[in-house]
């Protein structure tokens, strides 16, 4: 259906919980997109359709403890090894912000298959990485090989619905046929992925605009139930003031992100306008949501507010997808001047 469907279903999904509409496309898409930029045709038919039906679920391992927005420093280790006479690679070392990590059947993983890490991204490669799926918030995966994988999930103040778990890997092994792209993939990793990146720029985008949304409409409701000075708060130039100038910045959010949506039907490679959508998109959300908490006042640091909720979800937004200072830099920056 496109990415403006997308958007339009996600922004509808955060006006009610940011968790799931986060849930609905971006690991998933991150994989399929490799998948479909560089993986052999057995395993585009392997792997994707139960992952596009939902009968897989995907986790991300992509950041590392130490390793944030330099991709190209990513450090994980995929040492080629042989197990039980079949051949493949043997994982070790530690992932970090991996949602979904817990549940999820299958891990996109991207690690360092050169040991020259002078090689920067020319040194990574990604790998299907197949786990058990495993409720709660810690969980441990042993092969009868010996390798062990664990996860723990990170306690954070909001957007709680999608558990996140630093991971730890310890000679965990996957077979070679789960290097995407085979031997054509071997250290194209990073490229593969980029496009996945930019597309989980653009639904955040459409996440934060759906968070603002819901923020104006609550700090709506709310000044014309609350009464001060013997008025409905709505009844004060200063109220409309707010809801008017927080309506007028979602507009601009919305639109902005409809159109690098549209771009990318167009062209999937795009990354500048996504990057700004996202950008714009988030500082606001992260505005408007304070705004409406101001316009609640003391009951908008309540958590029977749903207000409450949506403040500290939005501090996320600018921080997940590409932090703010990273897209400012390196993303926008980088491609206006280059043009």
């Amino acid at each position: 259906m496109g990415n403006l469907a997308m958007i339009v279903t996600t922004e509808e999904l955060s006006r009610v919980s940011l968790a799931a509409a986060g849930s609905l496309i971006t690991r998933p898409e991150i994989l399929t997109k490799a998948l479909l930029k560089g993986g052999t045709e057995e395993q585009k038919r392997k792997w994707l359709a139960p992952v596009s039906s939902g009968e897989l679920m995907v986790g991300i391992a992509v950041t590392e403890p130490d390793v944030g927005s330099d991709v190209a420093s990513v450090a994980c280790r995929a040492e080629p090894a042989e197990v039980g006479g079949q051949k493949g690679y043997l994982i070790n070392g530690s992932k970090a912000w991996c949602t979904f990590a817990g549940r999820a059947n299958v891990l996109a993983l991207l690690a360092r298959t050169d040991p020259d890490s002078k090689l920067g991204a020319k040194g990574l490669s990604v790998l299907i990485v197949p786990k058990d799926p495993f409720d709660g918030h810690e969980f441990e995966m042993r092969q009868s090989s010996g390798g062990v994988l664990t996860g723990k999930a990170d306690a954070t103040p909001g957007y709680r619905g999608m558990h996140s778990f630093t991971l730890s890997f310890e000679d965990y092994f996957v077979p070679y046929e789960n290097l995407v792209g085979e031997e054509s993939g071997l250290n194209r990793g990073f490229y593969l992925q980029m496009n996945g990146f930019a597309a989980g720029r653009l639904q955040t985008g459409g996440r934060a605009t759906g968070l603002a949304q819901a923020a104006l409409e609550a700090a709506a409701a709310y000044t014309q139930d609350r009464r001060q000075f013997g008025r409905p708060l709505i009844d004060f130039q200063l109220t409309q003031y707010k809801l008017g100038r927080m309506a007028a910045h979602i507009q601009a959010a919305r639109q902005m992100t409809y159109k690098a949506a549209l771009a990318m039907d167009e062209d999937e490679s795009i990354s500048l306008q996504p990057a700004m959508a996202k950008l714009l998109a988030c500082d606001i959300a992260v505005w408007t949501t304070q705004e409406g908490q101001l316009l609640h006042g003391g009951w908008g640091y309540a958590e029977e507010y749903p207000i409450s909720r949506f403040v500290v979800d939005a501090q996320v937004l600018p921080i997940f997808e590409g932090v703010k200072p990273i897209l400012e830099l390196k993303v926008i920056a980088r491609q206006l001047l280059a043009n």
